[in-house]
């Protein structure tokens, strides 16, 4: 190891078992497949069910249901239920839903450049 990349592992302190634990928990969980992209789908103005589904392409109705479910026991969605005739369910991206997708984003450049770097194409989308 150089001595600049032995430096910088200095700065950024001791990490822990534990830390590494809940960092790969939060990666996986942030990288499961369609969450980003619903998130993404709630930043750009989705609120309905299906106007989650319209944008986010190729899922399926039963796996969206579920994803929601899941961000919204997570805290990064909030589900909205307004007792009209008929209940009008909505979901909209909590505080917590919006940081995710800002941390994510310089992941997401990380990803593009490194995959360029390797010679192949296309790599991460933009998260946002």
């Amino acid at each position: 190891m150089s001595g600049r990349t032995s430096a910088r592992l200095e700065e950024l302190g001791h990490i822990d078992e534990e830390a590494c634990r809940r960092f790969a928990s939060t990666v996986e969980f942030a990288g499961r497949k369609w969450n980003a992209a619903i998130l993404l789908a709630g930043i750009r103005g989705a609120r309905r069910f299906s106007e989650y589904r319209a944008a986010v392409t190729g899922i399926s109705d039963r796996l969206l249901a579920t994803r929601l479910r899941e961000l919204e026991a997570e805290g990064l969605i909030e589900r909205h239920v307004k007792p009209t005739t008929p209940v009008i369910i909505t979901y909209t991206p909590s505080t917590a839903g919006l940081r995710l997708i800002e941390l994510l984003q310089p992941l997401s450049e990380w990803g593009l450049a490194h995959d360029s770097a390797a010679g192949r194409g296309g790599g991460a989308a933009s998260v946002a």
